[in-house]
């Protein structure tokens, strides 16, 4: 080979290990910030999605209100959050307008220790009766953003014990409120039924009331800030797949009326 063929040759196999480098197969780490109501299925499904892609998917859960506020300023490349609260930050130019992938719906539901006496909660006014009667009860902090606690306490207004209850109250701070119940703390605990049937220890007596109930749509959305964007595309088509609705629907995830 003379000495133009050589330089020819190495040239070319420059490119070729550039473009392995930088090409679509390149491996991608995601940040992913995500709502805690579908912590019992995501990440193993990021788990699969590394085997079946080389892609990292890196998790970090927080309430929907505090997810709203990182999201305008932390750096990520998908979220999962509410449905509503995608369209809002397409809209704020946070996430890509047309990248909103519907992945479960949830309703609000009580739990209580397992073993314990299971309470009826059939009607607003047997739910109403049951939550005067219990020693204590827990739910999401409202001041948060979680979701759930918001609506509950607006449940309680709607029922008109929301001063009786406060005293006897535990207000959770962040993750699973069906933990106080786990670790004794609260008789009873009201939360997103995804997050109360991950606890162990804790049974799920049921939903509240349908004329109570609050269904909340999680949704993923392509940051526009994405340092990945075609990773991240494939993460979001991975999440939609009908082959894991079974999945999701055993963890509570997939609510009707």
């Amino acid at each position: 080979m003379d000495s133009a063929g050589r330089v020819w040759g190495v040239l070319a196999g420059c490119l070729g290990v550039v473009a392995a480098m930088t090409g679509p197969t390149a491996a991608a780490e995601l940040k992913v910030l995500s709502a805690g109501a579908v912590k019992a299925v995501v990440p193993d499904l990021a788990e699969q999605f590394r085997r079946e892609t080389g892609h990292t998917v890196h998790l970090t859960f927080d309430t929907a209100g505090a997810l709203r506020q990182r999201a305008m300023t932390e750096p990520a490349d998908v979220l999962i959050i509410t449905d509503a609260a995608i369209d809002d930050l397409a809209r704020q130019g946070v996430v890509v307008p047309g990248t909103r992938t519907d992945v479960a719906r949830v309703g609000i539901g009580v739990g209580v220790r397992q073993g314990a006496p299971v309470p009826d909660i059939s009607t607003p006014d047997t739910l109403k009766q049951t939550l005067l009667s219990v020693r204590s009860l827990t739910y999401m902090d409202p001041g948060k953003g979680a979701t759930s606690g918001i609506h509950f306490a607006g449940v309680l207004e709607r029922l008109g014990i929301a001063a009786v209850v406060k005293d006897k109250t535990l207000l959770w701070p962040a993750g699973a409120s069906a933990e106080a119940v786990a670790q004794g703390r609260a008789e009873l605990c009201v939360q997103q039924m995804s997050e109360i049937l991950s606890v162990p220890g804790v049974t799920l007596v049921g939903p509240l009331p349908p004329a109570l109930q609050k269904v909340t749509t999680y949704s993923a959305g392509l940051a526009v800030r994405s340092a990945a964007p075609e990773a991240s595309r494939a993460w979001l088509s991975f999440l939609a797949r009908p082959a894991f609705k079974a999945k999701f629907a055993a963890a509570g995830l997939d609510y009707t009326e």
